[in-house]
């Protein structure tokens, strides 16, 4: 060995040494933060676990909503598995520079891998550096670039990984090319394209060089690669907050550990609350401690895979592009909401690690002993709370390292429960389950809410409806129909006399606008013959806005009062037109042994139109200048749909109600540009239906410009939330004079249906309906 070996061995030797130290105690950190979490049980079914984890990671499945970024990240990440090798192989060229790996070492294979992926990263992270400057908020809309993706992002830590992984690949390169150069230079024989499919080129330019000269290159290169690769380990070691490099280990673990173990989004259903890993039984809440936590009111409240969740996010800020609140100029963003909860999460840790005796003397007392990160983590004084932000500077609602509130309280009422973060995040966190826990322990414990919740939480108490209206009126929407509404109790004594239960739900029964697609789902379901029966007043609210709200005891309250209903008169199939309704019986209510089978009214209709039990004939005017259009039905030449977020998103119902649409004579269907999976919120859901929107603009305006820039006279939905929020859209682009009045309507899907049906001999010649190209939904429905 020459002195340039001995000093590059020793030195690298040294650093990695440094580095592996320094990566073990983090680890260790890792599990005692996660550790200070709440218990949860996320280990059964380890066989469908470790199926989605491979199909996640081999697959990229959660990348690839945005392909190019899939692609590139694809191969940017499998060569830095596959390339490992290469590191260890340097190791031996700082003492040997002809060095090879035993055994595969000269293995065709294994060059031909090497190669291809020294230049795949190479491209790969070429192109990710592109797309994140193109991306960069300087260059996008809003105040200070806020509809960049990556705005709040922490631009150093990107552009080191970045730049790690570009040296790392260059070096590779280089010492791939050099022992080209090398063999040639020696005559061993494996100067070839076999052995050197793609580097061998490059070990031209170095051929005018002495043999002694390319093994010091080789020398310096190895190790330069080296500790290009230990000090990115010991940057992270030293920041267990970068989660744009720990996500490459800790992903795993959060896919694997996802809420469902085949891999399905982590939506539909809210988790219960639990206490010590047990699920609260509120006919005991007497009992508890007085130290027990209702939601979350303190970082270490949350589960230890919630821990997890925050220390995993990637900051690539797919939530943050998504979200309904974020595009209108509220200061909620999935993102920043994440990665204040992880910078606390890691800046308190280390207080709450520490001995009963140190606590107990006090944080101020341990000065020395502790960062000023901890210091202000530990002083700060709620964790939800006014933070005095402003609202033309949304980052000043976030501050992980206090003084007073780590959140502020807009961050946490602006989220609709959407769930579009959730369905974009490409390492499963599950953010919604964190907002609500969080309202939680300000509606149960702090009894601070905003004020307009008073009023539904009262109305909800006493009548068991949102408005406060009189069960008697329940059943208003039947009057005057052509046929008689059985009423379970009334009409008929088991539902074994019936199809279906037929839930109409307080908007449906109360809401002039929802009750027009309640009777028009009535009169197709007696048009083809199915026979269905109603509860009237024993109905009650689902409970779903005051379980997002925050209010779990007004939800069992509720709940448990139909499922006792629902259980006592022998319920087994239900529909239902309210998309809230259809997610609360389906997947809520089996937590309090409520097992139904649930069809949303586009399901079981679209059902009957393909088995010829309802036919559309009609083609849009020649129904209403036949006369044959009731109140509840409405025709169109053109039309646009939005899904709602809780049929689309937290069910993957999307083929059904565009099928219905499609099939509909002499209709032009136009789809949104977001829609599906990527459509945007129309601002009712997370109990937003019952609050003032007072900061930025309105989510539901925003939704139906986009809606009638489509071109369409009816924009169709399949909720009566969506429909009150997109026809109060509608309303505010007439007053701006956008649209004359009455030039478009929203309907649901069912009205449109309805306008088209032919009823008994009315209508003229039928037209010939034509079936549409099927459209499986991406993923099955999630079951309870």
């Amino acid at each position: 060995m020459n002195a340039l070996q001995i000093v590059a061995a020793v030195v690298c030797l040294g650093v990695t040494a440094v580095a592996v130290a320094l990566l073990v105690k983090t680890v260790n950190h890792f599990l005692a933060t996660f550790r200070l979490g709440q218990p949860e049980d996320r280990g059964d079914d380890k066989g469908a676990r470790t199926r989605t984890l491979l199909r996640e990671f081999l697959g990229h499945t959660r990348m690839s909503r945005l392909p190019v970024v899939a692609i590139a990240h694809w191969f940017t990440m499998v060569s830095f598995g596959v390339l490992f090798f290469t590191l260890l192989n340097a190791f031996g060229q700082l003492f040997q520079p002809e060095f090879v790996l035993p055994v595969i070492g000269h293995f065709f294979l294994y060059e031909w891998v090497t190669d291809f992926f020294a230049f795949a990263g190479f491209i790969s992270i070429v192109l990710l550096m592109v797309i994140r400057q193109k991306n960069h908020p300087r260059s996008a809309a809003g105040e200070d670039g806020r509809r960049s993706r990556f705005f709040g992002s922490t631009w150093w830590q990107a552009y080191y990984v970045e730049l790690t992984i570009l040296g790392v690949t260059l070096c590779i390169g280089l010492l791939r090319a050099l022992e080209w150069t090398l063999a040639r230079k020696t005559g061993t024989g494996m100067d070839t394209a076999l052995h050197f499919p793609l580097t061998g080129w490059i070990g031209n330019f170095f051929t005018g060089l002495s043999v002694g000269a390319i093994e010091n290159l080789i020398v310096v290169i190895a190790a330069i690669k080296i500790l290009i690769s230990f000090a990115w380990m010991i940057t992270i070691a030293l920041q267990p907050t970068m989660g744009v490099a720990w996500h490459r280990f800790l992903a795993f673990f959060n896919i694997f550990f996802k809420r469902h173990a085949d891999g399905r989004t982590s939506l539909g259903e809210l988790q219960p609350i639990r206490i010590k890993g047990e699920v609260l039984d509120f006919e005991q809440v007497e009992d508890l401690d007085e130290d027990a936590a209702l939601g979350v009111g303190k970082v270490e409240d949350f589960t230890w895979k919630g821990l997890l969740d925050f220390t995993t996010c990637t900051e690539c800020g797919r939530c943050q592009s998504q979200c309904p609140a974020w595009n209108t100029d509220k200061p909620l963003s999935p993102k920043l909401l994440v990665m204040t909860l992880r910078d606390h999460a890691h800046a308190k840790a280390p207080w709450l690690l520490a001995s009963e005796e140190v606590r107990a003397a006090g944080i101020e007392a341990a000065d020395g002993d502790f960062s000023a990160a901890t210091k202000g983590a530990v002083a700060t004084e709620q964790l939800v709370g006014e933070t005095g932000y402003d609202i033309r500077h949304p980052l000043t609602a976030y501050n992980p390292h206090g003084p007073g509130a780590v959140i502020d309280e807009d961050v946490l009422w602006s989220c609709t429960t959407c769930g579009a973060c959730v369905e974009q995040c490409p390492v499963d966190i599950e953010h919604v389950d964190a907002i609500v826990d969080m309202r939680r322990y300000k509606n149960l414990i702090e009894s601070a809410f905003p004020a307009e919740l008073n009023g539904l939480f009262k109305n909800l108490e006493k009548n068991s409806n949102p408005w406060g209206l009189a069960p008697r009126l329940r059943m208003d929407w039947a009057k005057d129909l052509p046929f008689e509404v059985k009423q379970v109790g009334q009409d008929v004594e088991s539902l074994d006399e019936v199809d279906y239960l037929f839930w109409v739900g307080c908007a449906g029964a109360y809401e002039d606008r929802a009750k027009k697609t309640t009777r028009a789902v009535a009169e197709l379901l007696d048009t083809a013959g199915v026979s269905f029966a109603v509860l009237g007043d024993g109905e009650a609210c689902t409970g779903d806005s005051a379980r997002r709200a925050g209010n779990e005891f007004l939800f069992q309250m509720l709940a448990q009062q139909n499922v006792e209903t629902l259980n006592e008169i022998g319920a087994t199939k239900i529909v239902v037109t309210c998309a809230h309704c259809f997610n609360t019986i389906k997947n809520e209510y089996p937590q309090l042994g409520g097992q139904y089978e649930v069809l949303h009214h586009t399901q079981l209709l679209n059902r009957l139109v393909r088995e010829k039990r309802l036919t559309p004939v009609a083609r849009p005017g020649e129904a209403a200048s036949a006369g044959t259009l009731t109140g509840a039905a409405s025709t169109g030449a053109k039309v646009t749909y939005h899904d709602p977020c809780y049929l689309g998103r937290h069910n993957q119902v999307y083929a059904p109600p565009r099928e219905l649409l499609q099939i509909l004579p002499g209709v032009e269907y136009a789809e949104m540009e977001r829609s599906k999976e990527k459509s945007f919120c129309c601002g009712a859901g997370g109990a937003r239906m019952w609050m003032e929107e007072k900061l930025g603009t309105r989510i539901n305006t925003n939704r139906t410009e986009e809606a009638l820039a489509t071109g369409a006279d009816r924009i169709a939905v399949g909720c009566p939330f969506c429909k009150v929020m997109l026809t109060d859209g509608l309303n505010a682009a007439v007053q701006d004079g956008k649209k004359a009045e009455g030039e478009v309507e929203v309907v649901d899907v069912a009205q449109m249906l309805l306008a088209a049906v032919r009823r008994g001999n009315e209508g003229g010649e039928p037209v010939e309906a034509t079936e549409p190209e099927p459209q499986p939904d991406p993923e099955p429905a999630p079951t309870a």
